[in-house]
C-alpha cells in the first residue's frame, strides 16, 4: 500500500485538524485486522504486518502531527512527491526534498533533518552516510508530517499569533 505524504493535508485518511475521535477511527482504518500486532495502541499507533508504522500525535483535541515509520518490507511505502522516502539513503532525500524547499539539520539531532516550509521532519537514531550496510543510519527510520506551526521557534509561534489577530 502506497501512503502519500500530502503536507499541510495529511496521508491517507488521516488530515491535519480533524477532531481526536476522527483522527482514531482513520487510524484504525490503516490496521489489518486479521494481523494485529500486540504493539498497537488505539488512538495512538498500528504496526501494519510488513512494519510500517503510523502513529498519530493530538493536542487540543485536534490531531497536529503524523508520523510513520519504515517498514521492513517494499510492500507499503511511503512517498514524498513520487519519491520513497525509506527507500532510498538518506542523503538522496535531503538532497531531493532540498531541491523543493529548504531543509535544515535538526539543531538538537545531527543526523536528523526539518524542512519546516513542507511541514515535514526525518529521523534517524545515527548517521551512517557511507556505510549502506548500516541500515539505521544510511536511511531514514521516520518521517513526521506536521501542522502549520508546529516547527515554529517561540519568536515564529508569537509572529504567527500577531498575524492571526
Amino acid at each position: 500500500m502506497d501512503f502519500d505524504l500530502a503536507p499541510p493535508n495529511g496521508v491517507g485518511p488521516l488530515r491535519i485538524g480533524m477532531a481526536r475521535h476522527t483522527a482514531n477511527t482513520a487510524l484504525d482504518s490503516l490496521r489489518v485486522h486479521s494481523a494485529i500486532s500486540e504493539f498497537d495502541r488505539p488512538g495512538q499507533h498500528v504496526f501494519r504486518p510488513i512494519g510500517l508504522m503510523v502513529s498519530i500525535h493530538c493536542a487540543r483535541d485536534m490531531l497536529e502531527a503524523i508520523e510513520l515509520g519504515r517498514p521492513s518490507s517494499q510492500r507499503d511505502r511511503v512517498l514524498f512527491q513520487g519519491v520513497d522516502v525509506f527507500a532510498l539513503p538518506a542523503r538522496e532525500i535531503v538532497r531531493r526534498v532540498g531541491e523543493l524547499a529548504p531543509i535544515e539539520e535538526d539543531p538538537h539531532d545531527d543526523a536528523s533533518f526539518v524542512a519546516p516550509d513542507l511541514l515535514l521532519s526525518f529521523w534517524r537514531p545515527f548517521a551512517a552516510d557511507d556505510e549502506p550496510h548500516e541500515e539505521q543510519g544510511y536511511y531514514f527510520s521516520s518521517v513526521l508530517l506536521a501542522r502549520p506551526g508546529y516547527y515554529d521557534t517561540p519568536a515564529q509561534a508569537a509572529e504567527r499569533l500577531l498575524q492571526s489577530s
